[in-house]
């Protein structure tokens, strides 16, 4: 097997191993920023501005005023009311999780991300929706009135849409119930300008918050963690010792984040064009597993990964849940791709049936 692990280039659309071109449809770049010569341009003129990095923290008396920009823009532009930036997805959860478990029972969904935890990570077998009438169940008789339930938005491996809804519906209204939700795949992936879940099913409801934690680093192409919820909630994270005493994103970075809306809408356009294109292409029952409006298509087909290898065609391929599980295949689509490459794909994945 070819192995693709010392590479010295970009992973876009197309990786050269041992003068080989192959087509690479895996990852998490999905709106193919990281291979943006414009958006790259735009954070070269970030660099000009800010220099390479900022090495003060945000509780230093001199800030740079573009992080406070960025969150303006951010929480206006995902429908919070505040948003706080961290140096990445990881920190983001764990000054979430550590910030808001004070005072309340933690509940966690199988598979919520490890970034998440406040320790070991605990294995659960279940699916979301048994975890979540079981859990919903367990709140209702319990003596205790105060919950954070953590939870990734949707299963970008299976993939799968998580609905909260029932939390809504068939909690005691008298159980405080607070959400950490981590939309790291889905912001502004699945929906333009927007998180990966509705909201609006806790709207006038009291007794329930939420906090969405997100990587920027995957879709939006910007390595950093943000942190979007009510006022009150973001500043309570901002008194945070790890938020306070973090080193904060490349300023570049940033500016590119918030200066580039144009190539995000462009991107956003043309991965959704490619999504139904390739969409179109396969027959039905075609033993891919895929949602509505998600990039990723995968199978549990544990000779997937070498047949594409043989066509020059890349995906990525590990063991799921556990290091000994079969092989879990992903097959990313990502706006960098053309007509031509998700032909080619079609093509050869139906040749092989």
């Amino acid at each position: 097997m070819t192995a693709f692990q010392h590479l010295h280039q970009s992973t876009g659309r197309i990786i050269v191993k041992d003068g080989e071109p192959y087509r690479f449809f895996g990852g998490t770049a999905y709106l193919g920023l990281l291979d943006n010569p414009e958006y790259i341009e735009l954070y070269k003129k970030g660099i000009d501005i800010y220099g390479l990095n900022n090495g003060t923290s945000r509780s230093n008396n001199v800030q740079l005023g573009i992080y406070d920009d960025a969150e303006v823009t951010l929480a206006e532009r995902f429908g919070f009311s505040a948003a706080g930036l961290l140096s990445s997805g990881y920190l983001a959860a764990q000054v979430a999780v550590r910030t808001l478990s004070i005072g309340r029972e933690v509940l966690y969904a199988p598979d919520a991300h490890p970034a998440l935890w406040l320790d070991s990570m605990l294995s659960d077998r279940r699916s979301f929706e048994d975890w979540r009438d079981t859990t919903i169940a367990y709140i209702n008789s319990s003596q205790q009135t105060n919950f954070l339930i953590v939870s990734n938005t949707l299963d970008n491996l299976a993939p799968s849409y998580y609905d909260f809804k029932p939390f809504v519906e068939l909690c005691d209204p008298a159980k405080q119930l607070f959400f950490i939700l981590d939309d790291s795949h889905g912001i502004g992936i699945t929906r333009r300008d927007a998180i990966s879940v509705d909201l609006e099913f806790i709207h006038n409801k009291p007794n329930i918050g939420v906090l969405l934690v997100a990587s920027l680093a995957k879709g939006m192409g910007t390595d950093a963690g943000v942190v979007m919820g009510e006022r009150e909630v973001i500043e309570q994270i901002r008194r945070h010792p790890m938020f306070r005493g973090a080193s904060p994103p490349s300023p570049a970075g940033i500016y590119a984040l918030v200066n580039g809306i144009e190539f995000y809408q462009d991107a956003f356009s043309q991965l959704h064009h490619n999504i139904l294109f390739f969409s179109a292409l396969m027959k039905e029952d075609n033993g891919l597993s895929s949602i509505p409006a998600f990039p990723v298509f995968t199978s549990s087909d544990a000779h997937l990964y070498r047949n594409f290898l043989h066509r020059s065609v890349l995906i990525s391929s590990f063991p799921y849940p556990l290091p000994d599980s079969p092989l879990l295949n992903r097959v990313v689509i990502s706006a960098l791709h053309e007509e031509e490459d998700l032909s080619y794909l079609a093509e050869a994945y139906l040749s092989k049936k």
